[in-house]
């Protein structure tokens, strides 16, 4: 064989080699720990341990869970349920709660309480005696006139808020801060309707004060033992309007307390009857403790008459439609 032939012969089995090497690398399987390197490999870098990256907080958001879009869809827009809360607080006036042009409301903790105006008249918004007034603040001072005045002196110093709209179809808020409440009232401008005045009772302060013997010490104690906190005030006072007409009713669970006006003392009291279940008015016992009426049982409907030819009568009637009540004696 020829030195040529030779040289030929060994370089095609060198390339066949290369080949052949060439073609079992490409077939040969990766190895596990490249596989791995990919798996882990993450765009950005991890922070060192004492940067600042590592010891920032995690994010509030990031620890609560996500919000549920059902939920939110039918709880409605902020703003609606807003608006709903508004309604549901606000106290409009009543028939049955004017003592005669005087639109008394029983004062609760963040109710709204409805005030209609009518230009060219001035309505009054009238405090506790013995109230301190703090501040007054209007959403709208450029369109209405409010301003206070005082009556009274001693103890039964009174404040008024005194609300004038300069035009029809006004409305906005009042917030009066007391060294002991804050009321929130809703004005409302008509053409010509007006409230004359608006005024509150405090059931709760009144009861409180008698049974501790504090702002009230000439008049007799209302009750002892009575949980102030267990009140209740879903009682609505209906018919004629005399004047000893009952500002309020409200009870403890056990026993219903009626309060009169001041003036009962200077008349005759008109006497009680609760109405059972087929209607007909029973005698109940019960006893008189300064201008309240104190009723040693819970009932529904109850009447006060008074008169033979022509007879005033004033129904108290239980409204249960506010939620459960607390009750510990056994209703008529």
């Amino acid at each position: 064989m020829t030195p040529n032939l030779l040289l030929a012969m060994t370089s095609v089995l060198g390339l066949g080699a290369c080949v052949g090497s060439t073609a079992v690398e490409a077939a040969r399987p990766e190895p596990a720990t490249a596989a791995y390197a990919r798996a882990i490999l993450v765009p950005d870098a991890q922070p060192e341990p004492d940067s600042p990256a590592a010891t920032a907080p995690v994010p509030v958001e990031q620890l609560l869970p996500a919000p549920d879009p059902a939920r939110r869809r039918a709880a409605g827009p902020p703003v609606s349920r807003v608006e709903a809360a508004n309604r549901a607080a606000t106290r409009e006036p009543s028939r049955d709660h004017y003592v005669n042009a005087v639109q008394v409301y029983a004062w609760t903790e963040g109710a709204l309480y409805r005030l209609y105006t009518a230009p060219e008249r001035v309505s009054d918004i009238a405090l506790q005696p013995g109230e301190a007034l703090v501040s007054v603040a209007a959403g709208d001072t450029a369109r209405w006139v409010i301003g206070d005045t005082t009556s009274g002196a001693g103890a039964q110093r009174r404040t008024h808020i005194l609300v004038k709209p300069s035009a029809v179809g006004l409305r906005t808020n009042l917030v009066i801060s007391t060294d002991r409440r804050v009321y929130h009232v809703q004005l409302e401008s008509t053409p010509r309707t007006a409230m004359a005045s608006i005024s509150w009772t405090y059931p709760e302060g009144e009861l409180l004060a008698l049974r501790n013997g504090g702002a009230a010490d000439a008049e007799p104690a209302v009750a002892a033992g009575v949980a102030v906190e267990a009140l209740q005030f879903g009682y609505r006072i209906q018919g004629d309007d005399p004047p000893w007409r009952p500002l309020r009713a409200f009870d403890d669970g056990s026993q219903v307390f009626i309060e009169f006006p001041s003036s009962l003392a200077q008349g005759e009291a008109p006497p009680l009857f609760v109405l059972g279940q087929s209607g007909r008015a029973e005698l109940v016992n019960y006893r008189v403790r300064g201008r309240y009426y104190v009723v040693d049982r819970l009932f529904a409907a109850a009447e006060l008459r008074l008169g033979e030819r022509r007879q005033q009568v004033v129904r108290i009637v239980r409204d249960d439609e506010g939620g459960p009540r607390r009750r510990r004696g056994r209703p008529s």
